[in-house]
């Protein structure tokens, strides 16, 4: 429908059989290839993009092609093959640039490859499959949409657009000075904006269900955790959207997973989002109601994450939390310390939440210290003694006993009533060489002492974690302040090292990849724009220009209240082609005019308004095509909405940057190059061939 804005009925047909024909091929290559395309990659897709190239070929040919006479089929033939020869390098270059605009997202790797690579191979599939049908069915169908057919009436959109544009491009003309400097305030402003925005690795998925952890006081047996657990499920249920809660409790029994048995971990069902109050609370909001109805419980530690996220985080840092704070040393104790004053330091820092010290439980012990000096009056021998302690507290295999074909070991220890009892300890009977028998108290001091629950190492060093998680903030410039004031307040012994881990890793990974592969995209840009127009002056031109088509993505990033993330950073490089098309398209069409003899400023103002439609029908597919999944707010839609918010603001600035200051730069080197001529200076030609 949108096609009917500026198409008439039977061009807006002939583009519209370009989508099922290059989703086809699209379906086709990704089945070869062993993959699916995922809702993702299909809600990512702008339709808008996909048919740009078939959009720009049939405006031209149903605008030019009418006003040539063809009295027979063989003439019109020609005509329309000429019309085609006149858009098809532009045209071709235009896509090619597209596609290469997506190299970049090939080279993701690990979360953020498997999440946006299929988007990525539809894309581009799709837009080769695009190319293909605009060179082959286009003219063909396009000779049937011509016959019989009268001048292409142009719609009131076009009419309107050419009305306003006309004078204000004759403005910008007479007054380039102006146009610059409120062109490089915009850039410099979306600049200043950038840093301001934040930044985090993905926007936060909402899984539709909540994952509970909690740590409970190390000192609580299993029993009393039974007890326990009903009542925290009561209070996660009194928030109104959790239906459902599922609970486990202790260390899996496969030993798979490092937790303590003091691990309660709780799977929360929650409503779907159309179901929640007429207040409509985030997904924040519900966890912090039950973190205050949790707060009840005296000792309770809960960290709230999803299911997936949950995974992911523990993936990445070996604990859960979004970041994870490691301290790496020798002595526990120091490093006890340093985890609880990094602790306070985290405390103060806004946005923090759900922050505690990693598996930090002590658990009481009984402690059996022997007397060197007793054994020896005794005539006890250290290594037997230890041994005769160790069966009668842990136990020694004896026998074996078979029932059938399974083996069972017996165990010979001591009645469990007597290892937990102090009194009953301290009167093991140790036997004598002389047949005679003693207290174990006579030899040792048996007490009862606190001792950590668990000691981790990572590479073989000892290390303790400090887990947290960021709300209402950009994990970007939380772990820049958090990382600040811990470093500079927790102050450590020689030999003990800090490191910090979590998602943002990911953010960085991704990042510095992109910061290597999206300039090695630019420079293939640099060379097929080259190649379209054989003169470097034009493909800097463009390329030069881009950073401004950008501002518009920045913006709509900051009415959207959004951070900078991989799926934002998609969303630009998916913008950067669409900017470089509209400027091949203008540029072309001036060199055109030009090489017809045209001075600067009639080509420059008659190439420019001879691809207003196209570029105003490019804009608006691109933008529109797109603003569903812009305001969409479903579950899943959280990761591909930066990328439909940034090419709907993108695509406005473009066509700006395209119309208004693309034209005023063209027309000015023109201009600086016929002076330069008149005065009989030569400058340097950038033209190749």
């Amino acid at each position: 429908m949108l096609f009917a804005f500026t198409l008439s009925w039977r061009a807006s047909l002939i583009v519209a059989t370009v989508i099922p024909l290059s989703l086809a091929a699209s379906f086709a290559y990704l089945r070869a290839r062993g993959m699916s395309a995922n809702l993702l990659s299909m809600g990512a897709i702008d339709f808008g993009i996909i048919v740009d190239g078939a959009v720009i070929l049939v405006e031209h040919l149903f605008h030019e092609v009418p006003q040539r006479r063809s009295d027979s089929a063989e003439s019109l033939m020609e005509h329309i093959a000429q019309a085609m020869h006149e858009v098809a390098r532009p045209t071709l270059y235009s896509l090619l640039i597209i596609i290469a605009a997506y190299i970049p997202i090939f080279s993701m790797q690990r979360v953020e490859g498997r999440i946006f690579s299929p988007m990525a191979n539809t894309v581009v599939s799709a837009l080769v499959g695009a190319l293909m049908v605009s060179f082959t069915l286009i003219p063909a169908l396009a000779f049937f949409g011509l016959r019989g057919a009268g001048l292409e009436r142009e719609s009131p959109l076009t009419r309107w657009a050419r009305k306003a544009y006309v004078p204000a491009l004759d403005f910008v003309l007479s007054r380039p000075v102006p146009v610059f400097i409120v062109a490089l305030g915009m850039l410099f402003s979306a600049a200043v904006l950038v840093p301001r925005l934040g930044s985090e690795f993905l926007p936060e998925l909402n899984e539709g269900a909540l994952y509970v952890t909690f740590t409970l006081p190390g000192n609580l047996s299993l029993a009393e955790a039974q007890k326990l657990t009903p009542k925290l499920k009561k209070l996660i249920l009194r928030t109104p959207e959790a239906k459902a809660v599922l609970t486990q409790l202790g260390r899996p029994e496969d030993g798979t997973d490092p937790s303590l048995p003091n691990n309660l971990e709780a799977f929360v069902k929650l409503a779907p989002p159309e179901e929640w109050r007429k207040t409509k609370p985030v997904l924040n909001d519900l966890i912090a109601e039950m973190a205050h109805n949790l707060s009840q419980v005296p000792g309770l530690e809960a960290n709230f994450s999803q299911p997936i996220r949950d995974n992911v985080a523990e993936n990445i840092s070996g604990q859960f939390g979004q970041i994870a704070l490691k301290i790496y040393g020798e002595d526990l104790g120091e490093l006890q310390r340093a985890a609880e004053h990094a602790k306070d330091v985290l405390a103060g820092v806004p946005g923090v939440a759900d922050l505690g010290i990693v598996k930090a439980s002590e658990s009481p012990q009984i402690a059996v210290r022997l007397d060197r000096e007793a054994l020896g009056r005794f005539d006890l021998d250290l290594n037997d003694v230890q041994d005769y302690i160790e069966t009668a507290m842990a136990g020694h295999v004896a026998s074996e006993l078979w029932d059938g074909e399974k083996r069972v070991d017996v165990t010979v220890r001591l009645p469990r009533a007597t290892r937990e009892d102090l009194d009953s300890i301290r009167n093991i009977r140790l036997p004598l060489k002389t047949g005679l028998v003693v207290p174990l108290s006579a030899v040792a001091d048996v007490t009862v002492g606190t001792g950590r629950a668990a000691i981790t190492r990572e590479n073989g060093r000892r290390y303790i974690g400090v887990r947290m998680n960021v709300r209402a903030r950009d994990m970007g410039s939380f772990v820049l302040e958090a990382r600040q004031r811990v470093a500079a307040k927790v102050i450590m012994p020689p030999g003990y090292e800090m490191t910090w881990g979590g998602e943002f890793e990911n953010q960085q990974r991704a990042i510095k990849r992109l910061g290597v592969v999206i300039p090695l995209a630019l420079v293939l840009t640099f060379f097929l724009l080259f190649s379209a127009f054989k003169s470097i002056e034009d493909a800097l031109l463009i390329l030069l220009h881009t950073p401004l088509a950008l501002v518009g993505g920045v913006a709509a990033l900051g009415v959207a209240g959004m951070t900078l993330s991989v799926s934002a950073a998609v969303g630009f490089i998916a913008l950067l082609g669409q900017a470089v098309l509209n400027g091949v398209l203008v540029v072309s069409a001036v060199r055109a005019r030009l090489a017809l003899g045209e001075s600067p400023y009639r080509a420059v103002t008659g190439g420019t308004i001879e691809r207003l439609r196209a570029v105003l029908m490019t804009a608006l597919l691109a933008s529109l095509g797109l603003v569903p999944a812009a305001l969409s707010h479903a579950i899943g839609s959280e990761t591909q909405r930066p990328i439909a918010v940034v090419v709907v603001g993108g695509t406005i600035s473009a066509a700006i940057l395209t119309l208004l200051v693309l034209p005023v730069s063209l027309y000015w080197i023109l201009r600086a190059k016929a002076a330069f001529a008149a005065r009989g200076v030569r400058p340097v030609s950038t033209a190749v061939g």
